[in-house]
């Protein structure tokens, strides 16, 4: 029998639907948003800043105001443990009228910021840190090559960009995921790509307009990879994004022998939607790095799960990044899958994992990282005896819903 399973709306685009909406000129209708605590911080946030935001459990209805239409916060902007968010909001506030002030939870106030800020005082913006605060002002066009691959630093100076008098060129490395450019140019935004230059046009505005958010790539990895590793198991997940740019995961277990199929192909806000057939499989170990490991970032710590459960050993490399993340999460998987007899070694850059060794329950903990929590749970369901976590609601953060998914998975 097919479990067919419906994850949450996509994280990262409904952050971008609500910042998009609040400057949009109109009423901005969004569906399936992602009613978790990251992205009620960003509605937050806005409404702090004059916006009226209606959430009515997966709904949402943005009042935009037009590019100039948000209002100086009487205090700090809280973006509790959303990095999206403070970051974006960077790039979004440094060309507004008014002064502001970001912070957020102790977490947060660890990330390094400084990747965002370089480019956006390039382009004239006053802004300091830590903590952040912005003095908004006139802001000009630039050309930049972004030293790491981030979605987030990209998106802030897109965002800033959308203020400048010309055009703003964006040099791109190694290509990472591009929800804003497609969502700037479903509103009105004029961006468009070469090779690897992101051109942004300044535009006068955007126009409101109705949305639906694609189920989360980052949340259905968990169960594709549980459907992979379980006996007899047969799982159909449906509407998730599978915007080229986060497809890494699904290529890799692909290669690695993962029964895979991807139909009903549709798009959704030019962003492409499928669902995603998943069948029991036996894996065999790879190695990935590179190019490869931007448009998987935020599911290498459940495909280390995978890894442990393929035949040979998996190498990671190049994921300094996940170092940057909610917690270190190549210590984290190091440290907390050994404790479930897990052999694994953190590198430099990232993990070396041996597969095929039997597992066993144990306390683990979560680090307050909803990824690392979430992909400890997974891999519960191969361990001889409980995994106990000890902060299972730190998942709140992005898949409210997942322990209910995973019951069923159970049954």
């Amino acid at each position: 029998m097919i479990l067919v399973i419906e994850v949450d709306g996509d994280k990262s685009i409904s952050h971008r639907a609500v910042m998009i909406g609040a400057i949009a000129e109109g009423t901005t209708v969004i569906h399936n948003f992602l009613n978790g605590a990251d992205c009620v911080s960003t509605i937050e946030c806005f409404r702090s800043m004059g916006i009226k935001i209606e959430l009515d459990n997966k709904t949402v209805v943005v009042h935009g105001k037009g590019l100039y239409g948000l209002t100086q916060p009487s205090q700090a902007l809280d973006v509790g443990n959303s990095g999206t968010t403070i970051r974006l909001l960077c790039g979004l506030l440094s060309a507004q009228n008014f002064s502001s002030t970001l912070t957020g939870d102790d977490s947060i106030k660890k990330r390094p910021m400084d990747r965002v800020i370089t480019p956006l005082q390039m382009m004239g913006a006053d802004i300091t840190y830590p903590p952040i605060n912005i003095n908004g002002k006139k802001i000009n066009s630039v050309e930049y090559t972004l030293p790491v691959a981030s979605a987030q630093v990209k998106s802030a100076i897109l965002f800033a960009s959308l203020f400048a008098e010309t055009e703003t060129i964006i040099n791109e490395p190694i290509p990472t995921r591009n929800h804003t450019e497609l969502m700037l140019n479903y509103f009105g935004g004029k961006i468009h790509t070469e090779n690897k230059k992101i051109i942004s046009t300044p535009i006068k505005r955007l126009e409101a307009k109705e949305i639906t958010i694609p189920n989360d790539i980052s949340s259905a990895a968990f169960f594709i990879v549980a459907s992979l590793i379980c006996e007899n198991s047969y799982v159909t997940l449906t509407n998730v994004g599978v915007n080229p740019t986060r497809m890494g995961l699904i290529t890799t277990l692909q290669k690695m022998g993962g029964d895979i199929k991807l139909k009903n192909h549709k798009t959704l806000a030019n962003e492409p939607v499928c669902d995603i057939e998943v069948k029991s499989s036996k894996l065999t170990a790879t190695e990935i790095s590179g190019d490869i490991i931007p448009s998987m970032i935020d599911e290498i710590p459940i495909f280390s799960i995978a890894a442990l459960f393929a035949t040979g050993t998996t190498i990671i490399k190049n994921a300094e990044e996940l170092k940057f993340k909610e917690s270190n999460r190549l210590s984290a998987l190091a440290t907390e899958l050994k404790k479930l007899n897990a052999k694994i070694e953190e590198t430099t850059d990232g993990l070396i994992i041996e597969g095929g060794h039997v597992l066993y329950g144990d306390k683990v903990s979560t680090y307050n990282d909803h990824r690392i929590a979430m992909s400890l749970a997974i891999a519960s369901l191969k361990t001889i005896g409980h995994v106990e976590l000890d902060n299972p609601d730190c998942v709140n953060i992005s898949f409210p819903r997942f322990f209910d998914i995973l019951k069923r998975l159970k049954d």
